[in-house]
């Protein structure tokens, strides 16, 4: 049965599993994971503990974005299954007292969905202006390099701005050219997507995770961005948190969430969203969203170039989390996450997956987790998945990457090692390799070949080394997880930092009702002082005495404390 809240607002005690579907499981033997191969896994999920599955596209696409280019939201892709496969996990989720959340991909579409074929045709078309169509620069001529409407880059490399001779004119793409921004400006939109989503909500699905929801509204004056590196310019403060942002969710929630008899998880991923944004957006008395996705603390080990990456400086993250939860801790509410699909593997980015690898993954998780809010984990995260030494760049399967490698090289003349080595720490590949079952040549995901190449470290970290051995990472996660479940605290405590200078220690308090939790944990290879304790020692990931005033490295304990 499920252990979150039965009531409204039932995700502020929940624990979020995200399931990259094309690499969790194989059942036909493709080398591609579909929804029968996730059907086959629900137990192994279910005896972790959590309580909802995200799920990231299924829909069908030419996956020119890992099907982040949507082509039918309403039909499922051959690749990964059918709707009847969906209704199937949808019933077995629900029987186990688990919920389903559905990515949602709005801010664009494929250039393959219909609605795009039709508008691409004609200016004249039934839906011509359902994307984002504009005329080159006044005295340019349209497809020549300068033309474009304005200077905006892909963060695919390149323009966003793609010329198509049919209408003359071109179309914006903040991802890549397949990808053509919808017009949110038209109601017509905006009602197709509605009646989309009740439509799934209808069918029995819990929830949406919303696609960088915060770049549906775009400044109308498409200005200029600051000239990068690359080109192109930045347009993200004409397009992220745009005019009609919260108008456009406000409807989005009348038209699709109010009046129904359930409540929904709904969280919106927002890069560049401030905290005061996001306290707005999750006010529980009046905002539109349960919770967003914010990446401030993620791009703390990089000076604002995600291939730029150092070291993390522990005082900037406490500094960080700390002003979140002071910003949502009234009415508003977080989500608490440190990897994703788009996220290198955090054992390897900012724990030691080398000398600690089971103490830093255990430690990481312990300060995550008893945060105030909502915790994700990304498949493979439980089991401690670590980033891929990918040798080549043939060995990559990412847009994103690919194209930086051959923007970075061919274009800049970077030295193609230096470029690697990059990717090697930061690409969205590193999370998205088969999930490790077992020791097996293909990780107990697939008998064939995969369609990207196996971590080889799966000989010693899977499941079926972890699941049954009380000292596993799997097992550190199920301990964290029934304490949610099993305290209030967790969930309804009121945070306090503690120790915000400490270069190595990472604690917090939590309270509610004269009961304190302490959570203290060595984020540092090297042993630290701490006298911090409690009453009574709950939880730990290392069997080193816990009356020491000294932590071992990457050591974490949770202690609690009652007061009459």
């Amino acid at each position: 049965m499920s252990h979150s809240d039965p009531g409204s607002q039932w995700w502020r005690s929940a624990v979020v599993y995200q399931v990259y579907p094309r690499s969790f499981q194989d059942s036909d033997g493709d080398g591609v994971g579909d929804i029968p191969g996730i059907i086959s896994r629900l137990d192994y999920l279910h005896e972790l503990g959590v309580d909802v599955i995200w799920l990231s596209p299924v829909y069908r696409s030419p996956h020119d974005d890992n099907g982040y280019d949507i082509s039918d939201y309403e039909d499922i892709d051959p690749t990964f299954g059918t709707l009847a496969d969906i209704d199937e996990l949808i019933a077995q989720l629900h029987t186990r007292g688990m919920k389903l959340v559905m990515d949602l991909v709005v801010n664009h579409t494929s250039d393959e969905h219909a609605w795009f074929i039709d508008s691409r045709s004609s200016r004249d078309s039934a839906r011509a202006d359902w994307y984002m169509w504009h005329d080159p620069r006044p005295g340019a001529v349209g497809g020549q390099p300068g033309a474009e409407p304005n200077n905006w880059g892909s963060f695919f490399s390149g323009s966003a701005w793609q010329w198509e001779p049919a209408r003359g004119q071109y179309y914006l793409h903040l991802f890549s050219r397949k990808q053509p921004d919808l017009n949110w400006e038209s109601p017509a939109v905006r009602d197709a997507i509605h009646a989309m989503m009740n439509r799934w909500l209808d069918r029995g699905i819990d929830g949406f995770r919303m696609d960088v929801i915060n770049f549906i509204s775009k400044d109308a004056a498409l200005p200029d961005g600051a000239v990068l590196e690359t080109g192109f310019g930045d347009g993200m403060p004409f397009f992220a948190n745009g005019p009609r942002l919260q108008e456009y969710l406000a409807e989005m929630k009348a038209a699709v969430f109010d009046g129904r008899s359930a409540d929904y998880l709904t969280v919106g991923e927002m890069p560049d969203a401030t905290p005061e944004l996001a306290a707005s957006l999750t006010d529980a008395r009046t905002g539109q969203l349960s919770m967003i996705f914010q990446f401030e603390h993620v791009g703390l080990d990089h000076d604002g170039v995600k291939w730029n990456a150092g070291e993390l400086d522990i005082r900037d993250l406490k500094k960080s989390f700390g002003k979140w939860q002071s910003a949502l801790a009234d009415h508003g509410w977080n989500s608490l996450y440190w990897n994703n699909h788009d996220q290198p593997r955090i054992v390897s980015r900012w724990g030691n997956d080398r000398e600690h690898w089971y103490a830093s993954a255990t430690a990481l998780a312990t300060v995550l987790h008893l945060h105030r809010g909502t915790p994700y984990v990304y498949q493979g995260e439980e089991l401690g998945m670590t980033n891929v030494p990918f040798d080549d760049i043939s060995a990559l399967r990412d847009i994103e990457s690919v194209n930086h490698y051959a923007v970075a090289v061919d274009m800049l003349g970077q030295e193609p090692a230096a470029v690697l080595g990059a990717l090697r720490a930061m690409s969205r590949d590193n999370a998205r390799t088969p999930m490790q079952w077992t020791a097996e040549p293909g990780a107990g995901f697939t008998a064939a070949t995969p369609w990207i190449g196996v971590n080889p470290n799966h000989d010693r970290v899977n499941a079926a080394a972890q699941i049954d051995d009380p000292n596993s990472i799997f097992a550190h996660y199920r301990r964290l997880i029934a304490l949610r479940h099993s305290d209030p605290v967790v969930v309804h405590g009121d945070f306090r930092m503690l120790l915000p200078d400490d270069p190595s220690v990472y604690a917090f308090a939590r309270e509610l009702e004269g009961t304190t939790l302490v959570v203290v944990a060595n984020l540092s290879d090297q042993a630290a002082p701490c006298d911090l304790s409690g009453d009574d020692l709950v939880l730990t990931n290392l069997p080193e005495d816990a009356a020491s005033g000294v932590l071992a490295p990457w050591e974490a304990r949770v202690y609690r404390s009652t007061r009459a």
